[in-house]
């Protein structure tokens, strides 16, 4: 099994991530971290309030297995309000610890080894670990810049699938690229899914963070995907709340009967007062997220034209929290030796898109960028930027 690119290659020792040695290196250095996806935004107040009311009236014992009653209903009125898909609460939605884990679980549940799970890079790295704690193969598909974006490359995905495949793990919005897929590749996929018989696990946590009337489509809504598709998201990126580790899946029952099967001896259930608040702040999602959304999209704008000020090339973001940034402009070609060198140089911590490459890295010369930070910090960090522009 191919090892994950941020631990072979790179000078670290294995199991030290690309994440860890940046954190610690804006922590030596006094450095702004625009490195990790960790938000200084703050949450709803009335969340906050709903969860220490839940804390202090005793609700700290274990939740259902499957999650609270009202907090699946809630996820289920937010599928049919927002996307039109009509979900039983009490068999087609599970409450997880996190996204992460739904993903876990979801490999562990549906392939082994002699597997195949499909997948796009660049690639968030939960998706290789999940691969390899099922013992399956991971296999990607290089997306295709197009101008300052991303696109899908159909011929690629359909020389990736073979007899041996089992799963096509599909994250949009996408991290790291901020790409949404469009209707139109959501069809090519759709079709490539329906024609080699693949079940599709979808990762969906920016769905509220689309920016420049963009459209987040659940591939779970095109025709014949419902049935195939497991759909994860989770309140963390939505209410700022990363740390609650509270996600979901939803689909056809006997899917997520499947994850249940797994998840039940992961962690059983957790964040009982996490799950009563979310489970009332869901259905005021829209609100909320509209406000989010003109604040990220502020700092996205803000970040772009620092970069460009400082000389950087930044790449459209159409959603989440990061910006891709082409560092040739600055003389340099090696994503990993920049982010190592900058803590130093300017003050301010980025991640090599290098770091979320499975696959034969051909853009090398990116370089991963978060704007989910406090206006303050992001202005000190194009200033600081714009202080060492060659």
């Amino acid at each position: 099994m191919r090892q994950q690119r941020q631990d072979s290659g790179t000078g670290r020792a294995a199991g030290t991530s690309i994440f860890t040695e940046m954190t610690e290196l804006a922590r030596a250095t006094g450095s702004v971290n625009l490195g990790q996806g960790v938000p200084e935004l703050d949450a709803p107040p009335a969340l906050l309030a709903d969860v220490s009311e839940a804390v202090l009236a005793g609700h700290n014992q274990y939740p259902p297995a499957f999650g609270f009653p009202a907090l699946r209903e809630a996820i289920a009125a937010h599928q049919r309000a927002h996307y039109g898909l009509d979900l039983d609460p009490a068999t087609e939605v599970l409450v997880t610890s996190g996204a992460t884990e739904a993903l876990a679980a979801a490999c562990l549940a549906l392939t082994g080894a002699g597997d195949e799970i499909v997948t796009f890079d660049p690639a968030y790295d939960a998706y290789p670990a999940g691969a390899r704690l099922s013992g399956a193969r991971l296999v990607t598909v290089p997306l295709a810049i197009d101008g300052d974006g991303f696109q899908l490359d159909p011929d690629a995905l359909r020389a990736a699938l073979t007899p041996a495949s089992r799963l096509l793990v599909l994250n949009s919005p996408h991290n790291p690229t901020g790409k949404v897929f469009t209707p139109d590749e959501l069809v090519l996929i759709a079709e490539a899914a329906c024609e080699h018989d693949l079940t599709v696990v979808t990762d969906e946590v920016y769905e509220h963070l689309v920016y420049d009337g963009a459209r987040h489509v659940p591939i779970a809504t095109l025709p014949g995907m419902r049935e195939r598709t497991l759909t994860i998201s989770s309140a963390g990126k939505t209410f700022n709340v990363t740390g609650w580790k509270v996600g979901w899946v939803s689909g056809p029952a006997a899917l997520v009967a499947a994850v249940m099967s797994v998840k039940q001896w992961l962690t059983y259930a957790s964040g009982t007062p996490y799950q009563e608040a979310i489970g009332t702040a869901l259905g005021g999602v829209a609100d909320w997220a509209a406000g989010l959304r003109e604040t990220l999209r502020g700092n996205r704008d803000l970040l772009a034209g620092g970069l460009r000020a400082a000389g950087l090339s930044p790449f459209r973001a159409d959603a989440g929290y990061f910006l891709q940034a082409d560092i040739r402009p600055w003389g340099f070609h090696d994503g990993l030796r920049f982010c190592r060198e900058l803590p130093e140089r300017a003050g301010v911590v980025a991640i090599p898109t290098s770091a979320f490459q499975q696959g034969v890295d051909t853009t090398p010369w990116l370089v991963r960028f978060s704007f989910c930070r406090r206006e303050a910090s992001l202005r000190d960090a194009v200033a600081r930027l714009a202080a060492l522009t060659p």
